[in-house]
């Protein structure tokens, strides 16, 4: 143990109770920095948009179906399916209630966009169905 000591000092290194404090000290800065990176790493902010919707998805051209209906799920500004549909859902709601959102089905798919209030919605989308391209508007409610 003396020759340990004998190294540390000589190395510049305090020993505290015959252990070194270089480790103890290296420790506390990854803590620190990690804690730092935690911090600063992205975060996504709960939305007063958060919860469950419901989305009617109405054409006016184009030959797909006259309507749809939706229910999503918005958390932290994600929107997705709330799994009452086969089709995927894909979206960002930002914190001021503009909404972008990709559905696909198969070989189906809409792009729409538009803006969420607290308890309402509205907007267009375009896309392309089995039988050609597609378009209309959507109006979306919140469910309790």
């Amino acid at each position: 143990m003396l020759s340990t000591s004998k190294a540390l000092m000589a190395s510049g290194v305090r020993a505290s109770c015959g252990r070194p404090m270089a480790p103890r000290a290296q420790l506390a800065t990854l803590v620190l920095a990690l804690a730092c990176a935690v911090v600063a790493g992205p975060a996504f902010a709960r939305t007063v948009f958060d919860g469950n919707w419901s989305v009617l998805i109405v054409t006016h051209g184009g030959v797909c179906d006259p309507a749809y209906r939706y229910g999503v799920h918005i958390t932290d500004g994600t929107v997705i399916n709330d799994g009452s549909s086969a089709a995927a859902v894909q979206g960002r709601v930002t914190q001021t209630g503009a909404v972008r959102v990709i559905v696909r089905s198969g070989n189906q798919w809409a792009d729409g966009s538009g803006s969420l209030g607290r308890n309402h919605g509205r907007g267009a989308w375009s896309g392309q169905g089995t039988s050609g391209a597609c378009s209309g508007t959507w109006e979306a409610e919140r469910r309790e």
